[in-house]
């Protein structure tokens, strides 16, 4: 039974039940009894297993199909109706075209099965920054893990109202057919439809799909801005918080960077790390001219290997209830969930004797494929759904609907050489004009060649729902709508700079608060800077390095050093990477890239 009058949503869930011919239709509510219901629901049709529920309380355990375990950027379009609009960085597609072929895969795809209706807020219900959409699925484990994502219920619906402005959301596990996957975006119609996958990123559409990919859209046309950024707070002895958003390409570190724990002498002298977001932010200028970020969403959906109480205690310690865990291996033994990097934190430092693994198949650390090589117990991108409110540093502003003033802007990305530690930009158009060219060298564990910089323009290169060039333009606008005194200050970080070993120079970690603290004193403007072509780099006495063992401040000096050759090739390189934008490159940006090249000579 609908819980809205809402003509425009109920046109949007006929039509789908129209088309998708379900069994039956069930609106999320929000209710308690109603989630315990699927739950149970789910765990008697194994959909869900359930775990220890005395040392994992309200814990799930969900395996997907083995052609179904990450976003798929090549099965990913935008659907705008114009190509040029689409860029260089996106697949387009006709939307014409895709309407039809989502629609005839669609037909009758629910047949035999219940059409769930899940209406969610993405940031707090009724916020000033804060969106609605309505997802139509097939999926029990896409409503548990939503309700946990974003605030899903009546309440949303009521906010609503009588508005046209929500997104709508259609997706169908069909048959998990790699071959007839598609996650569509449609900008222009607050659309996405997304088929033939049951894997977190490509179903659960309030993620990438819409808050960034749909909501870079809309932010482009309402002056606001979504965001591929952590947002955290840093609470100074004297009691002020500063508030950062901080954007890395995936494997950058920052979900540990979200949830830092600062090194014990900072913890000794008052210094507190709160977490706002990990993963996006959307921002928007406030009455005081200021600009300030919430994350719409309401959980965590982190990566599980490489997570244990040494890399991210703060994740981990998320993890401990109530939380959907997927793709990871089960110790039949316990009842309880195991994964790569677990074992650093077992007392005897060994991996368990024996598993079920992320596949469920039975698993020893023996076993190995059909070449001989280990398998793994847990997927690589195995995952955990954990609710925002479990995580121990979690911002007491998160629930603040009107979000956080925004300090800093933090780019970075993983640059072996070349990048200093960090450094500061001139102005808001060189601070846009750094996020534009961040990007990865491939090491030997990608494929192709190594030491080739990925550009990933602000870590939004598979997330922007439109030109890139348009994208950098409304960077520039935002900035311009922004008094320069009320504007973020812009810094890059590279905390992956390595010795001719191949070993990271900077210990990383807890330790970047060091480089946080230096941002902190810049943005109060209690410390001086040295100017170099690049930007302002810290004087290395500035930079507090006491309590790192066998770390000199030459070592320091080292890694801050702009290496004026080094930059002449990365100019060079930037030149190469702007082409591709053609006539909708901004003329600011390209002019910061003759200047950066005039300064270097």
């Amino acid at each position: 039974m609908a819980n809205t009058t809402n003509k425009k949503v109920l046109e949007f869930v006929q039509s789908r039940v129209d088309l998708c011919k379900p069994d039956e239709v069930v609106w999320i509510t929000g209710e308690e009894a109603q989630y315990e219901a699927l739950t149970k629901e789910a765990i008697s049709t194994g959909e869900m297993i359930e775990l220890n529920q005395k040392t994992l309380p309200g814990c799930l355990l969900h395996r997907t199909k083995p052609n179904d375990v990450a976003r798929v950027e090549g099965r990913t379009f935008i659907c705008s109706r114009k190509e040029e609009d689409c860029g260089p960085t996106n697949n387009w597609w006709k939307p014409s075209e895709a309407y039809a072929k989502l629609e005839s895969i669609l037909d009758g795809a629910y047949k035999g099965r219940t059409m769930y209706v899940i209406p969610f807020s993405m940031g707090p219900v009724g916020g000033p920054i804060s969106k609605v959409g309505i997802e139509i699925t097939d999926s029990i484990y896409v409503v548990l893990n939503m309700r946990i994502m974003t605030r899903v219920g009546n309440d949303v619906l009521k906010a609503l109202g009588d508005s046209n402005d929500f997104v709508r959301g259609t997706h169908a596990k069909c048959d998990v057919d790699p071959e007839e996957r598609y996650i569509c975006q449609f900008p222009e119609d607050n659309a996405i439809i997304s088929v033939n996958s049951a894997y977190g990123g490509n179903v659960l559409l309030g993620k990438k799909c819409f808050a960034l990919r749909i909501a870079s859209y809309q932010g482009k046309n309402e002056m606001w801005m979504a965001e591929h950024m952590l947002i955290l707070g840093i609470e100074k002895p004297n009691k002020e918080t500063v508030y950062m958003c901080a954007a890395f390409p995936s494997a950058c570190g920052k979900t540990n960077l979200a949830m830092l724990i600062p090194p014990e002498g900072y913890r000794k002298n008052g210094y507190k790390v709160f977490t706002v977001g990990d993963d996006i932010a959307w921002i928007k200028k406030g009455p005081d001219g200021r600009l300030y970020a919430i994350n719409p969403e309401n959980g965590f959906f982190g990566v599980a290997p490489g997570t244990n109480s040494k890399s991210n205690f703060n994740a981990l310690e998320s993890t401990r209830k109530n939380t959907i865990f997927t793709n990871v291996a089960l110790n039949p033994e316990t009842n309880e969930v195991w994964w790569e990097a677990l074992e650093k934190d077992a007392a005897d430092k060994k991996k368990p004797a024996f598993l079920i693994d992320w596949t469920g198949k039975d698993w020893t650390p023996e076993t190995v494929d059909a070449e001989g090589k280990p398998v793994k117990a847990a997927h690589p991108n195995s995952r955990f759904t954990a609710p925002a409110k479990n995580c121990p540093c979690i911002s007491p502003e998160f629930e603040n609907g009107a979000g956080v003033p925004i300090s800093a802007i933090i780019f970075g990305g993983r640059r072996p050489s070349t990048v200093p530690l960090v450094y500061q930009a001139r102005s808001w158009e060189n601070g846009v004009f750094i996020g534009s060219i961040m990007g990865s060298e491939t090491t030997a564990a990608a494929t192709g060649a190594v030491g080739v910089v990925r550009r990933d323009p602000m870590a939004m290169r598979p997330f922007c729902g439109y030109h890139m060039g348009d994208y950098f333009q409304h960077w520039l606008d935002m900035g311009k709508s922004v008094d320069v005194d009320k504007q973020p200050k812009f810094f890059n970080v590279n905390w992956f700079r390595v010795d001719e070993d191949g070993n990271f120079i900077w210990p990383g970690f807890g330790d970047n608060m060091r480089v946080l603290d230096w941002m902190l004193k810049r943005i109060a403007g209690e410390v001086d800077a040295v100017e170099t072509p690049i930007g302002f780099v810290p004087k290395a006495e500035d930079i507090n390095i006491e309590g790192l063992d066998d770390f000199s401040i030459d070592t320091l000096k080292g890694i801050l050093k702009v290496d004026k050759d080094a930059w002449n090739v990365e100019a060079d390189g930037i030149k190469e990477f702007y082409k591709s934008f053609g006539d909708k490159l901004p003329k600011e940006l390209a002019k910061q890239a003759d200047d950066l090249k005039a300064r270097l000579k």
